[in-house]
């Protein structure tokens, strides 16, 4: 499958451009444009036909969540992955009704922009088929098989998972650190069961600045 196309939508020139970078440095997409309002989103996804917008809800004429409710309106079936500092449950359920494949929240870094894409390219590419199976439509709803342990990456346990599970449900919010020393694991793998549950949509991770060197990533259920 060719590179699917994305237009980048944010208010801030900084932001914007750093999307950008986010998006040209993951395999199978590119920026094709970059708006600043959400009329002139509008105006671009018309055409330039992207197959995936990301989409600010803070703008300065309309709202991200206006500019997704006007694209299904006209009924426009555009890939929209939201991405935002906005945390109001009323936002996340506007965006959700409106059919945004993915909701993201500010600040974030590339790898968590990065598996949003690939859950989006993957569930492009099941219904690249005029056919497709069952699998091919859980991935596009996100649909959760019957077997837990399957949808493991390989190396991860179903019982280690449990309790990184439930060690974020008794801290309430845990980093890689701590949660590595509530379980009894490494540091290192601490992360990418954490990242996996990111990815899966059960945990959100927000970056806490302060002191020298790279923020620190923070873990809580969602």
């Amino acid at each position: 499958m060719s590179e699917l196309d994305v237009l980048v939508v944010d208010d801030d020139f900084m932001v914007a451009r750093i999307h950008t970078q986010f998006v040209d440095r993951t395999p199978g997409f590119r920026v094709v444009g970059v708006s600043s309002t959400g009329q002139a989103a509008l105006d671009d996804v018309a055409r330039l036909r992207p197959d995936l917008v990301l989409l600010d809800v803070h703008l300065p004429d309309i709202t991200g969540i206006d500019v997704l409710r006007r694209l299904r309106a006209s009924g426009d079936d555009v890939g929209v992955l939201v991405v935002t500092a906005a945390r109001e449950a009323d936002t996340v359920r506007a965006a959700a009704a409106g059919g945004a494949a993915h909701y993201l929240v500010k600040p974030f870094d590339y790898d968590d922009l990065r598996v949003r894409l690939e859950s989006f390219r993957a569930a492009h590419v099941a219904l690249a088929s005029g056919a497709p199976r069952q699998d091919d439509i859980d991935a596009v709803f996100g649909a959760a098989t019957s077997a837990p342990t399957a949808a493991l990456p390989k190396g991860l346990s179903p019982e280690t998972a449990d309790a990184v599970e439930t060690a974020l449900a008794e801290r309430g919010e845990l980093s890689a650190t701590e949660c590595a020393e509530a379980v009894g694991i490494s540091r290192v793998s601490a992360r990418r069961y954490l990242e996996h549950f990111v990815a899966r949509g059960n945990v959100t991770v927000r970056l806490q600045y302060g002191g020298a060197g790279r923020p620190e990533r923070r873990y809580r259920r969602a």
